[in-house]
């Protein structure tokens, strides 16, 4: 008597294997999509931390600090780069942490005017290029992961919104 074999045919297994590559093909873009959507909505976030803190700061000295350390008074009003020692006027008091990269580990921009009645934070978003730190390229919603995300002032002036490419 014969047994009978079992097991899956080559035919069989090359339909589950062209579905799975169909699945994937579908899921992988959507879900890098969604993972620089998340990136946005983090470094979004952020920006709003830091700029309760500043305007914290702002309620009880009368003016918007500058973003530089201790170390590099006097202050001067144009547009900087932080960086890992910015935010010595912040913390501990006014934030425990301030976010000094955003989520893609680019370093927040800040400026303010010469008066310390203005504020900006600006990220320079996916790309990394600071199109958005002497003046916005795009005032409004933004569609792009590259652009930049700008926070002036207690509202965001660019930001990101809808299907973003």
């Amino acid at each position: 008597m014969k047994k009978k074999e079992s097991g899956f045919t080559l035919i069989e297994l090359l339909i589950v294997i062209a579905i799975i590559g169909i699945l994937a093909a579908i899921a992988i873009p959507n879900l890098l999509n969604a993972v620089q959507r998340g990136k946005q909505k983090r470094t979004m976030s952020d920006m709003r931390a830091l700029a309760t803190a500043v305007e914290a700061y702002a309620v009880d000295d009368n003016y918007y600090p500058t973003a530089a350390g201790c170390g590099t008074y006097p202050y001067v009003a144009t547009p900087v780069i932080i960086d890992d020692n910015s935010w010595s006027q912040l913390s501990p008091t006014y934030i425990g942490n301030a976010p000094k990269r955003d989520a893609w580990s680019n370093l927040y921009g800040y400026v303010r005017d010469a008066a310390g009645n203005n504020y900006e934070i600006a990220s320079r978003a996916r790309d990394g290029a600071a199109t958005a730190f002497a003046a916005p390229t795009v005032c409004g919603t933004t569609t792009n992961f590259n652009d930049d995300i700008i926070f002036s002032n207690g509202t965001f002036i660019q930001w990101p919104e809808g299907a973003q490419n």
